[in-house]
């Protein structure tokens, strides 16, 4: 631009402060007066630098040159033209970012969730240390590692395939990082067996990590063309890394809930299929009906039983447990040894009733098949409750909170007594006693006492 008071042109340049500085000459005084930079005065300006950067702030410098030719007439230079020199320093000015509320809190989080943080940045090295130990990305242990926490893109690639996969894991912060840096930080970590997670903004500078990571996330508003929408599996919308953590919880909420309800079900086929084949060895026929494996199956199962065990809500208990391995089977040997013990009891205790049932209560076998269906039935209802707590003793805990599971266990004993007191055509059953229900009630209740105590029974990790 030019000023009307005098024929020159000036230029005004802004930027990376350590960038403008190399390229200034001169500087304005406190009285406004144009110096020369000697080698102190550029050592004190790169020294203030320096206590911004390590600050967290982001420094830039401003600066301006005059262009006049030899007749003071002005000239038009064109840009590509200029000569990126002799410039004369404007002033310093530290831009500090501070962490969003909240993202220390959640950073801690995802540690005791066994999930650590990286932070690949575009920054220098000093604004990236500082900005990661206000977030909590590094503690005081990463700092002292000599360097091996935070290195600059440049160093980590220059990295031998074997020094960067073992150093890899150590490193929290890479700075002045390149697209490059990011998608070779997945790559490394990938091999070494981990479950990569990338967040970016969405642009193509991130493509290449979001699409190679085992989950792309993409933050913010302006997430809008197609090549996001490829490399991203996740669109978080309003940016926040509280956001991130809550999609972890919800994603390990699923995860468990489908293994609660697996568990449900395998215990159900498992007791079914054992119970009919060992009473049809020993006396010629099946203990329960086709009807009613079928609506064991697609009421009490599959419908009542899938809305009470997959509308658990995320609890904080989730986030304290360690990210399930890459190779890990889905069914644990926690699911094995609970799903085990109620088959086993239920299978127990209903075989008692198909040779044993119409002595002990002295009825006739239609009365006794009737038994045998409404307490298989009722072992089902109350397992849901075992269901729910695979590894803890406390399977009650927060269950007044989840409106959906009280729900549909009151229905499936509404729809049972229906189909045994008033539809006893179809299901092939007989009308049972006040007695008769209680102890049906009763002897499924027990599966609680069981579930208790098998889960004091050590497992391997």
């Amino acid at each position: 631009m030019s000023r009307n008071s005098e024929k020159a042109i000036q230029t005004h340049w802004n930027g990376d402060a350590e960038t403008i500085l190399s390229m200034c000459s001169n500087y304005y005084d406190k009285t406004g007066t144009a110096k020369a930079i000697n080698d102190e005065e550029r050592m004190h300006f790169g020294s203030i630098v320096q206590k911004m950067l390590a600050k967290g702030m982001r420094c830039i410098a401003f600066a301006h040159k005059k262009l006049q030719q030899e007749n003071g007439q002005e000239e038009d230079v064109p840009h590509e033209k200029l000569e990126e020199g002799g410039l004369t320093l404007l002033g310093l000015v530290g831009l500090k970012h501070l962490c969003r509320p909240g993202v220390t809190t959640e950073v801690d989080a995802c540690g005791a969730a066994g999930v650590v943080v990286k932070m690949i940045t575009g920054d220098d090295a000093d604004t990236a240390r500082a900005i990661a130990a206000d977030c909590g990305i590094l503690d005081d242990q990463d700092l002292d590692q000599n360097g091996d926490a935070v290195v600059e893109g440049e160093q980590f690639r220059s990295y031998s395939t074997e020094e960067r996969m073992e150093k890899v894991d150590k490193i929290h912060v890479i700075a002045r990082s390149t697209p490059f840096d990011k998608l070779l930080m997945v790559q490394c970590l990938k091999e070494k067996g981990h479950v990569v997670v990338v967040t970016g903004d969405g642009t193509n500078d991130d493509a290449l990590a979001l699409k190679e990571a085992d989950v792309g996330i993409s933050m913010g508003v302006q997430i809008s063309n197609e090549v996001e929408k490829v490399s991203s599996d996740i669109v978080i919308l309003d940016g926040t890394f509280t956001s991130v953590v809550e999609v972890m919880r919800w994603g390990r909420c699923v995860h468990a809930n489908t293994q609660k309800f697996l568990q449900f079900q395998l215990t159900i086929s498992a007791a079914a299929l054992v119970l009919n084949f060992i009473a049809a060895v020993f006396s010629g026929k099946v203990v329960l009906t086709a009807f009613q494996l079928l609506w064991v199956n697609l009421i009490v199962t599959n419908t009542l039983g899938a809305l009470a065990l997959a509308t658990e809500q995320p609890s904080n208990d989730l986030m304290e447990k360690q990210p399930v391995a890459r190779k890990s089977p889905f069914i644990t040997r926690f699911m094995w040894r609970n799903l085990i013990a109620q088959a086993l009891y239920q299978v127990t205790i209903l075989l008692t009733l198909q040779f044993k049932g119409r002595s002990i209560f002295g009825v006739d076998e239609k009365v006794n098949s009737t038994l045998i269906f409404n307490t298989f039935v009722l072992f089902q209802v109350f397992n849901q409750f075992n269901a729910r707590e695979m590894e803890k003793n406390n399977i009650f805990k927060g269950l007044l909170k989840n409106k959906m599971f009280l729900g549909t266990i009151g229905i499936s004993i509404i729809l049972q007594l229906v189909m045994v007191e008033c539809l006893k055509r179809f299901a092939t059953t007989e009308r049972l006693d006040w007695v008769q229900w209680s102890a049906c009630l009763g002897i499924a209740a027990l599966s609680w006492l069981i579930g208790w105590i098998v889960k004091y029974i050590p497992v391997p990790a």
